[in-house]
């Protein structure tokens, strides 16, 4: 066969059930690998390989913490971490800028020496001076 040819080999993907189910068999004992390799059309070199990953796999069932708990317990811990990020973003625009905002209906203006002087704020309602209605219908 020249070297220029390449063979074209399909790779076999195995779904997770099927190959717990084969480790599964494995780990009874009640058959050979050679057995199983004839039954499932798997080699057994490939079916010793997930019994060994399902041996090193069984002591975190029974574990407090698995991995998919932490993968969770990190998500949460990046969501809560992006949202203290927004807050202080927040809190320092809002420092940046006082003057701007009414506490206790009073309003911060400064005065003509430049200097900030306390005076009550007008009366204005809640959705803006636009909505108020003096026409009744």
């Amino acid at each position: 066969m020249p070297c220029d040819e390449e063979i074209d080999v399909a790779r076999k993907r195995f779904s997770r059930e099927f190959k717990a189910k084969v480790a599964l068999e494995a780990l009874r004992g009640e058959k050979t690998a050679a057995q199983l390799s004839s039954r499932y059309g798997v080699h057994a070199t490939q079916i010793n390989a997930w019994k060994q990953q399902a041996l090193k796999a069984l002591p975190e069932l029974f574990g407090r913490t698995t991995q998919r708990d932490q993968q969770a317990h990190e998500a949460e811990k990046d969501r809560l971490y992006q949202h203290i990020g927004k807050l202080q973003v927040e809190v320092e625009w809002l420092k940046k800028s006082p003057r701007s905002w009414a506490w206790n209906e009073r309003q911060v203006r400064p005065d003509r020496a430049g200097q900030c002087s306390d005076e009550p704020a007008a009366s204005v309602p809640v959705g803006g001076p636009e909505s108020t209605n003096n026409n009744p219908e």
